[in-house]
């Protein structure tokens, strides 16, 4: 058997050529039950990318404690916000896919749009294997993390390598690892927010919230708190707000490692005892609503804020497929089409 995975002489050489374009996020359980999130939770967080702790030590704790509790919790959160359309990120991401592709066509690129969760299905190696198939020689791959971080961006890249190493036949590679400061990300946040606005009212404050990560990570290198501090400041300075109007928070920490602050839950509550009772949320590190939205921030932010005297709490939903967040995804691959 051969070392290196490859296609008969036809599909390798003559049906050589072809452009695509791999669209990769994090991922959902297949469906919203125990055994579904269990699969999905011991992919996730095997990861060392995910949980850098000393392997044999964390599947002691992964497989002897969290997958046989979390798992069930995980799955009746899953269950509020599941739709006839199965899981909010698989179809909107899939709402992404079809509508960048056809921005692209209509541009005149002959590129074909795919779609993979970093973990969870479509996976990386089916989705690559596929396009393998299809004669694609030049990939271009965006991760839709707008801030690169080492648990997200650098984790999709090894799972695109992963795969790439078993190739014979390798396709020209194009990584795009951050957009966190892309002129089209902060003008289509800057819009959703002024629509928001517009229709709601300026709130007392703006609460721009991203996924935590440990503190750790930023003192060994990471800069994913820099990049959201920069996608923040150049939104703020694109709205025109003062200094007073807006905050930047970080949600979803787990464990009891000190995690980057300030944390969402926390200053949520603290608002309405300083007299902010009016606030809108927008989290401008997910490019398409998901658990950590739908569920924690709409969900579990708004009672706590309620809880503590707060009256009027609205999210602004992800980029998700609005037209300005797709322009701004063809825009970013077109240079390598």
């Amino acid at each position: 058997m051969a070392r290196f995975s490859g296609l008969d002489k036809q599909t390798g050489h003559s049906a050589r050529g072809k452009t695509g374009v791999l669209l990769v996020n994090l991922g959902t359980p297949d469906e919203p039950t125990p055994s579904a999130v269990r699969r999905y939770l011991a992919e996730f967080l095997a990861d060392p990318r995910v949980v850098e702790i000393p392997k044999l030590v964390w599947m002691l704790i992964l497989h002897g404690i969290i997958l046989r509790v979390r798992p069930a919790k995980s799955a009746a959160l899953y269950k509020q916000i599941w739709t006839d359309k199965g899981s909010p990120l698989l179809a909107i991401s899939e709402q992404q896919q079809t509508k960048l592709s056809a921005v692209l066509q209509q541009h005149g690129h002959d590129a074909t749009v795919h779609l993979a969760m970093r973990y969870g299905n479509p996976s990386v190696p089916d989705t690559l294997q596929a396009m393998h198939k299809q004669g694609i020689d030049k990939l271009v791959v965006l991760p839709l993390y707008p801030q690169y971080a080492a648990p997200t961006t650098a984790s999709a890249f090894d799972a695109i390598a992963k795969e790439l190493c078993k190739w014979r036949y390798l396709p020209a590679l194009h990584f795009i690892n951050t957009y966190h400061d892309h002129p089209d990300l902060i003008t289509a946040l800057a819009n959703s927010i002024e629509a928001d606005f517009a229709k709601n009212g300026k709130p007392q404050k703006l609460v721009m919230s991203y996924h935590g990560m440990p503190e750790r990570n930023l003192h060994l290198g990471d800069p994913y708190y820099c990049f959201c501090m920069k996608t923040s400041r150049l939104v703020v300075e694109k709205l025109g707000l003062e200094k007073d109007d807006y905050v930047i928070t970080f949600q979803s920490r787990f464990g009891k490692a000190k995690w980057l602050q300030p944390y969402t839950d926390a200053t949520i509550e603290s608002l309405p005892a300083q007299g902010i009772k009016d606030i809108a949320v927008i989290c401008p590190a997910f490019s398409a609503d998901c658990l950590e939205t739908l569920e924690e921030i709409q969900g579990e932010n708004r009672h706590v804020f309620e809880g503590a005297g707060g009256e009027t709490f609205r999210y602004i939903a992800a980029l998700n497929d609005n037209d300005d967040h797709i322009k701004m995804m063809a825009n970013i691959v077109k240079p390598y089409l």
